[in-house]
């Protein structure tokens, strides 16, 4: 055997990347451009987009907005919030779902996860409730549901709302449910880098009769497009949508059935194939609930082996795999913003005025933190087929058991 032979990757091909736009994007674009107007409110393009999404999610009161961070701030506006009232959120997430909390003089609570699925751990919910507490804002990981027939159960007893962040799990499915359906909102991305994309979107949508006839005001300036009023009588931001994203977004929900098919086997064989490596753990989903696996996320037993976290990664790079050590750098609540407490020009009012006493420099969910120092992301998408994903588990293998001790 060549020198060259002896010393090529396990992985030697590059991870396969699909072809995310195509002449339905194009076809949807080239009609936009020959609209009087790209304003979204009663445009084809929305109102087509609106249709789209409602077949894969039947909910009756609708907003398109331009983030997937604006849907969740929408729904959270929605909720009314008095200042100091408190949102339950998971410690690994994005900025994006705590923002909208904050900037409604809101406070959140990290509870801490499972350390299987990466998902809130109902009974440290429970555990985070207060007299203040208004809702409960479950996370759906990396495409993996939530529980939500318990963190539902838990909002129903304590008379809270429960918000779906859905960002990252477009197609997921809890008990056989889509998630954004259990929740009293579902809120969804189309940002560039999630399942489905028109470079940065969002929607909110709820089938509430109290949250639901005013749930547009607040991503429109608190105007009522219905009755035409520019009389606000309450305070919202303008996170309305475009027609040139909607065009795209719209056209990209007709191909999410078969991204999602793809990218759970993809998983769910990733996951099979990694079941009895030595030290490495893959998600845990719970039965009956479909994994849309936005991105693969796997946990290491450091104990078992003999290099750290970051020696693993490399040597499975060097193995060509597609994979980084950890997810987010530490969580939520140890972020400057937190630990200083600097959400407004270096001020929290709400904690200033004595309103809550929250101080995120003595939060601790240790689940969370351990999550955040063992596990691997590896790069998973609808275009990796099985013998790809059969090098990539033979690498993972290799090294195992290569720095196993």
């Amino acid at each position: 055997m060549s020198t060259a032979n002896a010393t090529r990757p396990i992985v030697d091909e590059p991870a396969p990347q699909p072809a995310r736009w195509g002449r339905e994007e194009l076809a949807r674009l080239a009609a936009m451009v020959e609209q009087p107007s790209l304003f979204y409110w009663k445009g084809p393009q929305t109102t087509a987009l609106l249709a789209e999404f409602q077949r894969h999610y039947p909910l009756k009161y609708c907003f398109p907005c331009s983030s997937g961070t604006a849907s969740l701030h929408i729904a959270i506006g929605a909720l009314k919030l008095r200042p100091g009232d408190e949102v339950i959120v998971s410690p690994i997430t994005d900025m994006g779902s705590v923002i909208g909390i904050l900037f409604q003089q809101g406070v959140p609570v990290f509870a801490d996860l499972d350390p299987r699925s990466y998902n809130l751990d109902p009974a440290d919910v429970r555990r985070r409730i207060t007299a203040r507490t208004r809702a409960i804002m479950a996370v759906h990981l990396a495409g993996n549901p939530c529980d939500l027939t318990a963190l539902s159960a838990i909002a129903r007893e304590h008379r809270i709302a429960l918000v779906e962040d859905c960002a990252q799990s477009w197609g997921a499915k809890h008990r056989g449910t889509p998630v954004g359906l259990v929740g009293d909102f579902g809120c969804y991305s189309f940002n560039d880098f999630k399942h489905i994309a028109c470079g940065d979107g969002g929607i909110v949508a709820t089938n509430s009769e109290h949250h639901g006839p005013g749930l547009a005001k607040w991503g429109d300036k608190a105007y009522d497009r219905v009755t035409g009023s520019r009389a606000p009588d309450e305070l919202a931001p303008n996170y309305r949508i475009s027609e040139p994203q909607s065009a795209v977004a719209a056209a990209q929900l007709t191909k999410l059935d078969d991204i999602v098919a793809r990218r759970n086997h993809a998983g769910g064989f990733l996951a099979s194939l990694l079941q009895s490596t030595p030290g490495v753990l893959a998600p845990q989903v719970n039965t009956g609930d479909t994994h849309s696996y936005w991105f693969f996320m796997a946990r290491l037993e450091l104990a078992r082996f003999k290099a750290s976290r970051t020696e693993i990664a490399a040597a499975l790079q060097a193995e060509g795999v597609a994979v980084g050590g950890g997810y987010i750098p530490t969580p939520v609540y140890r972020y400057p913003v937190f630990q200083n407490h600097n959400f407004f020009g270096g001020a929290w009012p709400v904690r200033d005025f004595g309103v809550t006493n929250m101080d995120y420099r003595s939060v601790s969910c240790p689940v969370a933190e351990a999550i955040l120092d063992d596990c691997l992301t590896f790069r998973l998408n609808e275009a990796m087929s099985d013998s790809y994903l059969e090098k990539v588990a033979r690498a993972v293998g290799t090294v195992a058991r290569r720095l196993g001790r």
